[in-house]
């Protein structure tokens, strides 16, 4: 679950990590207001309305400009929220703004040309070990940086048993080249950093800039936060932070029957139960000539329900071309799954595009037998082969 650069920062500060202060508005007279309590807070007098959407890029995008009055606050917050917001990370169709984050400006006057660090820490899952990543090249995209400059990426691998030991975070600090407070700023900064990512169950947190001020100050400017879906019962008040207008429409449909669906831009819908089989069956798709157009697991313990809303989800997409069901009956039964099918196409009514269902495992040959005697137009198939060669006749 991906959080927004405002619900980051809150986090972090509440672990005491030093973050620019802001305040979140969801209308120019909002950003204004924002604008002003912030001067009162923080005695900024120049503001950075900041775009609030799920992918990076968005200073490049229009999405991050600087207010120097609350009229050019409130004239810029009025351009940003609604706009379409193109990134390298959105895509071409963009991410519709709803909210700007209105933030002090912590780039003292006649400072030139502040020190910006890149810093995140994230699970290397070849060591199963976290790591913290960070760079002197800060603000800028760490893709570019590792690919022109990768010596000035370094990377600290923490045993998650012990946590950060304070021997790391003083290294972090000496390999950025700080020194006197700056030093101890930054061996402070990196501490709770970690912390904050270790006891939120967090997959990334990433912090691009990290910024030390003149007066050798460290705080997170940025923030781009990923919790750990599967830990959120954990964190009932990090789960509410979910947004769910950032996220696909049908990837939020398929979560309320726990179906565990990716978006692809194919012709060949697949619905599968488990993760490898599923991997295998997009592979037959891409070899027999179609393109997958989703990924869909429906589970051990698919059922005519979780079927039919596979099926619905699926046929949301106009590109769809044809939908293949590859169900290995190991917990899940084939004839559950295929009552699924058949219940499917009664509710739904006319599906008009052809529907290739390979069963196998427990009960497969009751499930073909129910496919095979409901009149529907459904195409059955025994082996993975099969069901490619199918794919390719049909699509």
């Amino acid at each position: 679950m991906n959080l927004h650069e405002y619900q980051g920062k809150e986090l972090l500060k509440s672990f005491g990590v030093r973050i620019q202060e802001g305040i979140v508005a969801n209308t120019p007279e909002e950003a204004v207001e924002a604008a002003k309590k912030l001067k009162e807070q923080t005695g900024t007098g120049w503001w950075v309305v900041k775009a609030q959407i799920h992918a990076g890029g968005r200073g490049k995008g229009g999405g991050v400009k600087l207010a120097k009055s609350l009229d050019e606050v409130k004239e810029i917050a009025g351009n940003i929220i609604g706009m379409q917001l193109v990134t390298h990370q959105t895509g071409p169709e963009g991410k519709k703004v709803n909210k700007v984050l209105i933030a002090q400006d912590v780039y003292y006057p006649g400072e030139s040309e502040p020190d910006e660090f890149y810093m995140s820490v994230l699970m290397n899952r070849a060591s199963g070990r976290n790591t913290i990543m960070y760079s002197v090249e800060g603000g800028m995209d760490i893709e570019t940086v590792a690919e022109k400059t990768p010596h000035l990426i370094h990377k600290e691998e923490i045993d998650p048993k012990t946590g950060i030991l304070p021997f790391q975070a003083r290294k972090v600090a000496f390999n950025l080249g700080l020194e006197g407070n700056a030093f101890t700023e930054m061996t402070k900064f990196v501490t709770l950093l970690y912390k904050a990512y270790d006891a939120s169950d967090a997959s990334l947190f990433e912090i691009n800039p990290v910024l030390k001020t003149s007066d050798s100050k460290i705080l997170a400017v940025d923030s781009k936060v990923n919790i750990d879906d599967n830990a959120l019962f954990r964190h009932k008040n990090l789960a509410d932070m979910r947004d769910l207008s950032e996220e696909d429409p049908a990837e939020v449909e398929a979560g309320k029957y726990n179906l565990n669906f990716i978006k692809l831009d194919g012709n060949v819908g697949c619905m599968v139960n488990g993760a490898g089989l599923a991997m295998a069956t997009m592979d037959i798709i891409k070899m027999s000539g179609g393109s997958p157009a989703n990924f869909l697991d429906v589970g051990g313990t698919a059922n005519a329900e979780t079927v039919e809303a596979g099926f619905r989800i699926i046929l949301q997409e106009e590109n769809v071309k044809a939908i293949l069901l590859n169900i290995f009956g190991g917990i899940v039964r084939c004839d559950r799954v295929a009552q699924g099918v058949v219940d499917a196409y009664k509710s739904i009514g006319n599906i008009s595009i052809p529907v290739i269902v390979r069963l196998q495992g427990t009960n497969a040959k009751e499930g073909k037998e129910l496919i095979d005697n409901s009149g529907l137009k459904v195409h059955s198939a025994i082996t993975l082969q099969e069901a490619a060669d199918l794919v390719k006749q049909l699509v």
